[in-house]
């Protein structure tokens, strides 16, 4: 019987931790204009708004996608604080930046923050600011890296340290 319950038990906490689509369930659906997502953004009491720059054929996109962004725990902490979106750095789409200027993605991205690698995290305030130390470029080893750099932007860390020292710190807990 113990044994049953326990098979029981690890089925069930396997199956609420099963991944999720990461397009569907990481990321929110944006119009092009940032200015409107800055306004849900405090609407909504978030912390502010993350931009994941990528491209179409980047591997290192693709496995952020499908190992750490697709994580039900990942997904509910991100959500929760953050409005999400991405931008293809080749992209000609026609969007408005955080000041309400016309742009394209590619030029939003090249010109406007230099992103010349994909994938990159970027975090902005809700005045539509980069967050100093909220830059990201890479895939992060796992999602618990991942989870640290969300925990390090929301708890405002990066006022008082950087990224590498406060997963160092982390560690040592």
């Amino acid at each position: 019987m113990k044994a049953l319950l326990a098979l029981l038990l690890v089925l069930s906490v396997g199956a609420s931790a099963s991944p999720r689509d990461a397009e569907q369930y990481f990321f929110d659906q944006s119009f092009g204009d940032f200015t409107e997502e800055l306004q849900t953004a405090r609407e909504q009491g978030k912390k502010g708004i993350l931009i994941m720059f990528e491209m179409d054929e980047c591997p290192f996109c693709h496995r952020m996608k499908t190992t750490v962004l697709n994580q039900p725990e990942v997904q509910d902490y991100y959500k929760k604080h953050f409005l999400i979106f991405s931008v293809d750095i080749e992209g000609g789409i026609e969007i408005t930046d955080f000041k309400g200027r016309p742009t394209t993605m590619k030029d939003f991205a090249f010109k406007q923050l230099r992103v010349r690698a994909t994938p990159v995290f970027q975090f902005f305030d809700l005045q539509g600011e980069p967050i100093k130390g909220g830059r990201y470029t890479g895939a992060t080893k796992d999602s618990e890296e991942f989870m640290l750099l969300g925990k390090y932007i929301v708890e405002q860390e990066y006022l008082s340290t950087s990224f590498t020292r406060y997963k160092r710190e982390a560690a040592k807990r």
